[in-house]
């Protein structure tokens, strides 16, 4: 299901994944956001939506074209405000997440949340964190530093390849390609390693 989502004088475009039987005993929502690049309609996200929503979660997504880090932090903020107004569901367990500069911008919000709440948000899906740019692995501290200041109870999980240039490891790479595979096993994996991690 499409909706717009209030964000100042604009709306953003988002998209529900329900749960096959939509019932008010959904608790757990996800909510997840592109890269740099693209929409809410990158392949990946799509795939992990319909997966959690395969396993009785409930997954928003959404779209946020501005580069700008603190605009994306300030869109992903009107998405959870949004989330919480939701009144056919009771939820009680949210994750954040999303996908390269996404995820960047959902650990942000996860630290900013600590002050609403400690428990607020249960854990950050980190899809391709550029942990620096390409090859600059020494600027690593200033973007981790919203992942080191979370509370202590918001659990954190990293999928990455390990041919990623911004992750600094030696596999598949920043688009979690991976050599021999098709995108669809890779991404099969992925939403499986999600979906135990929560």
């Amino acid at each position: 299901e499409t909706v717009k989502v209030p964000f100042g004088t604009k709306f953003l475009d988002a998209a529900f994944c329900f749960p096959a039987a939509v019932h008010k005993d959904v608790h757990t929502a996800v909510v997840l956001t592109h890269g740099a690049g693209g929409d809410m309609n990158f392949t990946h996200l799509v795939s992990l939506a319909r997966a959690l929503a395969s396993h009785g979660f409930l997954c928003l997504r959404f779209t946020c074209k501005g580069l700008n880090l603190p605009y994306r932090i300030k869109a992903y903020s009107a998405v959870w405000d949004y989330l919480k107004t939701l009144q056919k569901f009771t939820v009680k367990h949210t994750f954040l997440g999303g996908r390269s500069m996404g995820c960047r911008a959902a650990a942000a919000l996860a630290r900013q949340l600590r002050d609403e709440s400690e428990d607020a948000v249960q854990g950050v899906i980190c899809l391709s964190f550029p942990l620096h740019p390409p090859g600059q692995t020494h600027t690593h501290r200033q973007r981790s530093e919203d992942l080191r200041m979370l509370p202590e109870g918001v659990r954190v999980l990293f999928v990455s390849g390990t041919e990623d240039n911004m992750c600094d490891r030696q596999g598949g790479s920043h688009g979690l390609t991976v050599k021999g595979r098709s995108e669809e096993s890779v991404m099969e994996e992925v939403n499986s390693k999600v979906i135990n991690w929560i």
